[in-house]
């Protein structure tokens, strides 16, 4: 019988799964992977906020992430340059938090729970958290699913179906937010986008539907957070980090069927 607390992280592992998978579908499909690279870097900014004021980690980061994204869309809109932009403000703010963080002197932080997660410390409080936040993000895209793929598909036929693709843009733009804040506990800031993307992109090798590529991407990155569990019990290793190189193992072995299934 497994202890409890890797029964505990499994489920959290595959919660993150659920709302990542059809997420990052998007994130691909919209060449948004720098975009929520950003906004999983400004999480440990909302660290910092929810330490100086005494609220939730959860929420602090939550505010953060709304903040990055809204500043990140308004920039965008007035014709910045994206690429520049989005790294003048992720590194700006993972390096504004971690100094916020050291002046938070009657507090005790282990930083290297936040950069990479800490999901054997999950408890039975945050996995409601990270499963609130996922059935929440997944009901959205369910919702919005037929004009997140219009607008995705060509914002001139979106405008044309009477579809605001700004407005869609907006609720990738609060999914991902959600995401960031709930998987902060399970993979860390600097791995979040991570399982946005690699799952995704492995289920893109195999699937010949878009719902195909969602479906497809939750069920990678669930069995990516299970596998990696299962290495860190077995090596003792970083149990974030083994979660993402388990997913980079199913991206690889997905590239190389798809090939096979090519030739």
């Amino acid at each position: 019988m497994l202890d409890d607390f890797l029964v505990r992280a499994a489920i959290a592992g595959v919660g993150v799964a659920l709302a990542a998978g059809p997420l990052g579908s998007f994130v691909i499909w919209r060449r948004m992977a720098y975009f929520g690279d950003a906004t999983a870097h400004a999480a440990i900014l909302g660290v910092a906020l929810a330490l100086i004021l005494s609220m939730p980690v959860t929420l602090g980061t939550l505010i953060v992430a709304l903040a990055m994204a809204a500043t990140v869309s308004w920039l965008a809109a007035r014709g910045h340059a994206m690429d520049s932009t989005l790294g003048v403000l992720a590194h700006s703010a993972l390096a504004l938090g971690l100094v916020a963080i050291s002046f938070v002197p009657a507090v005790r932080v282990d930083l290297s729970a936040f950069l990479f997660g800490d999901i054997l410390a999950v408890g039975k409080s945050d996995l409601a958290v990270i499963w609130g936040g996922a059935l929440l993000v997944v009901a959205l895209i369910v919702w919005r699913w037929s004009r997140l793929l219009t607008a995705t598909l060509s914002r001139e036929l979106a405008a044309a179906s009477g579809i605001d693709p700004d407005r869609e843009g907006l609720v990738l733009t609060l999914a991902l937010a959600v995401v960031v804040a709930v998987a902060l506990k399970v993979v860390g800031a600097l791995l979040i986008a991570a399982m946005l993307i690699i799952p995704a992109a492995a289920a893109r090798g195999l699937a010949r539907t878009p719902e195909g590529m969602a479906v497809g991407a939750i069920g990678i990155g669930a069995a990516s957070a299970l596998a990696g569990l299962g290495a860190s019990w077995q090596f003792d290793t970083p149990a974030g980090p083994s979660i993402v190189t388990a997913a980079a193992a199913f991206f690889l072995v997905t590239a190389l069927l798809g090939r096979l299934r090519g030739r």
